[in-house]
């Protein structure tokens, strides 16, 4: 399903259909400043934003060397993404418009050159700060440098912008996932963040880790922790900026735009779709009666742009906060998602997987031991011997290990059920123009669950693993090969627990002899109706 009116094809008059838009013509003529441009959501805000206002001036993007890989060539490499190839059919020097600054977030004055500073402090009316480290087990320390003390030194960049109308902060709805109600305000924390900053400075790395667990309190992981601070922060120091900050959930793959189902990253749920459509995850400990509060990426960028474009035109009076989320609006629990997940991935497989895809979600300690012990554990233990006696090297037991400690760092998140208030998301959805509703669409009501985890699972095949639709047959022929070995194996194992348990008297005995012979007639009919049909 495509968002209508997302093309910008001439009307009567010789208007376009993105000229009846308010969000899209505020931004057509603005020079843009975008963090995180490289990282998923930044991507998404960048193709979004330049092909709704193709007019729009500039759109910085600061960028770092990474892997080898100068600025210049990290951004040779952006342009050429798939996400593009929309905007690139419609305006193909589109990258003309993209303006890389060279910047380290965890360095003073992030690292930007004179010359550079002074083109963002001239020319820059609207910042949407998207950077962040995600993951859940950062060393504190490090989470501080990103998500904290980066973003201070983009308000005190932001502070000398000379056409700034609006700062847009992007967080996380589980910035304050130690509370059951969340609402749409900023929650003052445990620590002041500049105390913090103090504090870790002279700290020893090793004794920082040592007192994480105190820091954090009742947080679960470093970066809900560390993302609840930067929210005060932005609080506190924002001075006379409009700003605001956007709450997303889980963000997932992509609802519509700019194709159903497209993810680029195996951060969160995704890395874990794969590795149930692969067979290689069989159980999962979860709540199945929990929310999954899953949100579209796409979803997540239209309410950024409509904040964008709410705070610089109509410059609320105090700083508006926006829960992103799905529970309390269109709920959708993980038992669920387990059935359309593992019926996806039988009817459209994933090229050579390791086994059938097969799904087991439990709340229940004991039973999640035995499960992992009987489907991870001991198939993971056998693989490896099969690779270690045919000369190769083993690597399934390393395998479910990185995904057994990814699975608990997500459990805090899939045992729990949140409620959200989301005033400000409607306030902003009622500020809408019916041509921005669809444009900019971000009311979840209208999503239907089973045609997005269908289109999310099908992402991860043609995006992620770069599958092409055309090899399903072979890939359905594959499954048949494992359903047969597994078959083969239980009756070979069931033969062993037989002969080694249970035959130990004659009833048992003439029993077995019984259904063998049972057996070995069938067969013998079955081959001389065979031979007879030929």
């Amino acid at each position: 399903m495509a968002v209508e009116g997302t093309s910008t094809k001439k009307l009567e008059g010789g208007k376009t259909e993105n000229s009846m838009s308010s969000i899209a013509a505020y931004y057509n003529g603005k020079s843009v400043l975008v963090t995180g441009a490289t990282g998923f959501m930044g991507k998404v805000l960048m193709e979004k934003l330049l092909r709704s206002s193709p007019d729009v001036k500039a759109v910085y993007i600061l960028v770092r060397p990474k892997a080898g890989q100068s600025t210049e060539e990290r951004v040779v490499d952006l342009v050429k993404c798939k996400i593009f190839d929309r905007v690139r059919e419609e305006w193909p020097n589109f990258h003309e418009k993209i303006k890389p600054i060279n910047a380290e977030l965890t360095q003073p004055n992030l690292a930007i050159t004179p010359a550079d500073t002074q083109e963002l402090i001239s020319e820059v009316n609207i910042v949407f700060h998207c950077a962040a480290t995600v993951r859940f087990d950062e060393p504190l320390k490090h989470a501080l440098l990103l998500n904290v003390m980066g973003t201070q030194q983009l308000l005190l960049l932001a502070h000398q912008m000379q056409k700034l109308e609006a700062f847009i902060h992007i967080s996380t709805a589980y910035a304050n996932c130690n509370r059951r109600y969340i609402e749409e305000i900023i929650y003052p924390p445990p620590v002041e963040p500049r105390k913090l900053f103090d504090l870790v400075e002279w700290m020893d790395e090793s004794l920082i880790q040592e007192i994480t667990p105190k820091l954090i309190g009742d947080w679960p992981n470093t970066y809900t922790f560390t993302k609840a601070l930067t929210e005060y922060l932005v609080q506190q120091e924002k001075g006379n900026l409009n700003a605001a900050i956007i709450r997303p959930s889980i963000v997932g793959a992509s609802w519509q735009e700019p194709f159903p189902g497209w993810i680029d990253n195996f951060n969160g749920t995704s890395g874990f779709l794969i590795a149930a459509g692969k067979g290689i995850i069989r159980t999962v400990k979860c709540n199945l009666d929990a929310v999954a509060d899953i949100v579209p990426v796409d979803v997540a960028i239209n309410i950024t742009l409509a904040a964008g474009w709410y705070t610089a035109v109509h410059r609320p009076s105090s700083m508006l906060i926006y829960n992103c989320t799905t529970g309390g609006i269109n709920p959708f629990c993980w038992g669920e998602m387990e059935y359309h997940v593992i019926s996806t991935y039988k009817r459209n497989p994933l090229e050579k997987a390791f086994r059938i895809p097969c799904a087991n979600m439990t709340s229940n300690y004991l039973m999640y031991q035995y499960w992992t012990a009987v489907s991870h554990k001991a198939p993971a233990f056998l693989y490896d011997l099969y690779l270690r006696l045919t000369g190769r090297k083993p690597r399934m037991m390393k395998i479910f290990s990185r995904l057994e400690k990814n699975m608990t760092l997500l459990e805090y998140f899939t045992s729990r059920t949140w409620e959200w208030n989301s005033d400000n998301m409607n306030m902003l959805m009622s500020q809408l123009s019916p041509k921005d509703k669809k444009l900019f669409c971000f009311d979840v009501r209208q999503m239907h669950w089973s045609e997005y985890i269908e289109n999310y699972c099908l992402g991860t095949k043609k995006y992620l693993l770069n599958e092409d639709m055309a090899g399903i047959p072979a890939a359905k022929k594959h499954l048949r090969k494992l359903r047969n070995i597994q078959y083969a194996f239980n009756t070979t194992l069931l033969v062993i627990i037989w002969r080694i348990f249970i035959a130990r008297s004659q009833m048992a005995q003439n029993i077995w002899y019984f259904v063998v012979n049972l057996c070995y007639k069938f067969l013998n009919y079955f081959r001389a109706s065979s031979t007879l049909r030929h």
